[in-house]
């Protein structure tokens, strides 16, 4: 019959104590027996130990020495340290080096026993914990598997955009803020700021900044405690305490409130946040990563928005240019697009007709690259060939595409500048209501007032 009880090692000179303990503990635990370290250690080659109980005064070396080489070795075994001194000094060196307990000679059975029910709890939670980490792990990689974590495009934009994501990634908790237009792949930047850092075992959390209720901000990101206010009907677990350690991505946090914003940059500024329900305070480790699609300017300016919220959690600031600005980029995009598609549908299609780049670089790409991506899955559907068509692809006319005016254009950059330069007067030189009176993105705008050398 296959023996399923764990196994414990006593690591004690004396005799006594060992028969003791060994009396204590076999009718539960396969017990091992040494009045040496180099015996215990022999011990330790030869069979699977689960739990060491070890004295503090051995020869050879002393307890606490015991406990730091067996933990680096065998770093599974959870450790109790016994002695004949309640030096606190001892105690605290013995739990700093991996003991889980610490109990004083001479001692009785309950006192083995208690020490051994927090082992096993504290293995119980290890499992458990190492079980949801797993968890995610295999979540993570099912989601990096379905949208990619990969930046798609070899422009000088997007080499420029992988290079500062590194670099801003060695970094330990940087606060990110990443500025772009709806679609352009803010999260996907995220999550390669994720993977790219320590962080990156550690948990990855998307929150739609936009869809939580204020009242109930407190609850979803602190946590609150059963009974705490009418629904609680049991213990929450908030975003900071879910995300410790790893990353908590804040998207459209441009939407919040003006009350949620003060809330949120307390809680930023002090890392400490308190459980809804509770009176102590909990701190926390997370790197803040925020994006939002509202205009540079509209943000510097404080229209709407904190500034101080604004300087807490744009310490690096990433801008994601549009589709419409990297077109090099779109010939790459629809081949992993395709690939993707034609696996996922179980396809054959592994062609672009030459035309569809055409009529895909003739198009502004208003939804940009989320708009791309639309446009291919709807060609894999129609497809039942080898090689997508112009004929598989829904484009919408717009001002780009459509006929153009019939009156003689001289030279497009002259006129541009000239309609800039109208715009920023007509609206006293505030660049977002010029950005939008132009049916420009900011950042599009920038660009152009740059290319032009522009000063307002």
């Amino acid at each position: 019959m296959e023996d399923n009880r764990l196994n414990i090692l006593l690591i004690d000179d004396d005799p006594v104590y060992r028969r003791l303990t060994g009396s204590i503990l076999k009718d539960r635990f396969n017990v091992f027996a040494a009045e040496t370290p180099s015996k215990a250690f022999e011990l330790l080659k030869a069979q699977k130990i689960d739990f060491v109980i070890c004295d503090f005064r051995l020869p050879e070396m002393d307890g606490l020495d015991v406990i730091e080489k067996v933990k680096r070795i065998y770093p599974h075994i959870e450790l109790i340290m016994i002695s004949d001194s309640g030096n606190m000094d001892t105690v605290i060196e013995a739990l700093r080096r991996g003991a889980i307990d610490y109990f004083k000679k001479p001692f009785s059975p309950s006192d083995i026993w208690l020490s051994i029910e927090k082992c096993l709890k504290y293995r119980q939670l290890k499992q458990s914990y190492n079980t949801e980490k797993n968890k995610n792990n295999y979540l993570t990689e099912l989601v990096d598997r379905e949208f990619g974590v990969e930046i798609i495009g070899n422009s000088t934009l997007v080499e420029e955009l992988k290079n500062q994501m590194r670099l801003v990634a060695q970094t330990p908790d940087t606060s990110v803020l990443i500025l772009g237009e709806s679609g352009t792949g803010k999260e996907l930047v995220a999550r390669g700021i994720h993977n790219f850092s320590k962080r990156k075992d550690e948990f990855f959390g998307a929150v739609n900044m936009s869809a939580i209720p204020e009242s109930l901000f407190e609850s979803e990101f602190f946590g609150h405690k059963k009974g705490s206010f009418t629904g609680a009907i049991a213990d929450k677990t908030g975003w900071f305490e879910t995300a410790d350690k790893g990353t908590l991505f804040l998207d459209e946090i441009g939407e919040i409130s003006p009350s949620l914003q003060v809330k949120l940059l307390r809680v930023l500024e002090d890392r400490t946040f308190t459980k809804v329900g509770t009176q102590s305070s909990t701190k926390f480790d997370v790197r803040i990563i925020a994006a939002t699609n509202k205009p540079m300017d509209e943000i510097a300016q404080g229209i709407d928005f904190r500034l101080d919220l604004y300087h807490r959690i744009g310490t690096f600031v990433f801008y994601l240019p549009p589709l419409r600005e990297r077109k090099e980029d779109i010939p790459k995009l629809v081949e992993h697009f395709m690939v993707m598609f034609s696996k996922k549908m179980g396809k054959g299609f592994n062609k672009v007709n030459p035309e569809v780049y055409n009529l895909l670089n003739n198009y502004n790409f208003p939804g940009n690259i989320r708009e791309l991506k639309n446009m291919i899955e709807r060609a894999a559907i129609l497809c039942q060939g080898e090689e997508l068509k112009p004929e598989h692809f829904l484009i919408p006319r717009t001002q780009n595409n459509s006929k153009k005016s019939e009156e003689e254009i001289y030279d497009l950059d002259e006129i541009e500048k000239k309609t800039i330069i109208n715009a920023l007067k007509k609206t006293n030189n505030n660049k977002a209501e010029a950005a939008r009176l132009l049916n420009l993105e900011w950042n599009a705008l920038y660009r152009r007032l740059q290319k032009y050398k522009l000063e307002f």
